[in-house]
């Protein structure tokens, strides 16, 4: 599983300009799987996030968690995270998890985020979004187990 979340000061998806979720505050988090991952690995990597100090603290150093700074997590499908571009012109997708694979595994970890924050904001699996952001600092952190 690979991860790849980047501090936000919002963010907001849409799908064929209907609103599905916004966050203010926190991370934006882009999952994807290759074959192989289970539940183990999106524990390990859900945890990591939350637990994750990418928040300026009184001092400006990065200290600070979601819980520090009462932070939400919006979590979206991605499978070209594993996409491979150096071969030829198209990139090779053939790590990427097959859907019957992922989404039990995109659905396990808006779970074990809800579990650990109380809310996720979420995408639709599979589907052709849009997302509008402000990203902070910028500060972006790849997470992978």
């Amino acid at each position: 599983m690979r991860a790849v979340v980047q501090r936000v000061n919002c963010a907001k998806l849409t799908v064929d300009e209907k609103e599905i979720s916004s966050i203010g505050t926190g991370y934006l988090v882009l999952v994807g799987f290759t074959c192989g991952d289970d539940r183990s690995k999106v524990d390990y990597v859900v945890d990591r996030i939350i637990k994750m100090r990418i928040f300026r603290d009184d001092e400006g150093k990065l200290n600070k968690s979601l819980a520090d700074v009462g932070g939400e997590v919006m979590c979206v499908s991605n499978f070209t995270l594993y996409g491979d571009p150096a071969t030829g012109r198209r990139p090779d997708f053939s790590k990427s998890a097959h859907y019957d694979e992922a989404k039990p595994l995109y659905d396990y970890a808006l779970e074990r985020f809800r579990a650990g924050l109380g809310k996720v904001a979420g995408g639709v699996f599979g589907g052709h979004m849009h997302i509008e952001t402000s990203v902070d600092g910028p500060v972006t952190m790849i997470v992978e187990k």
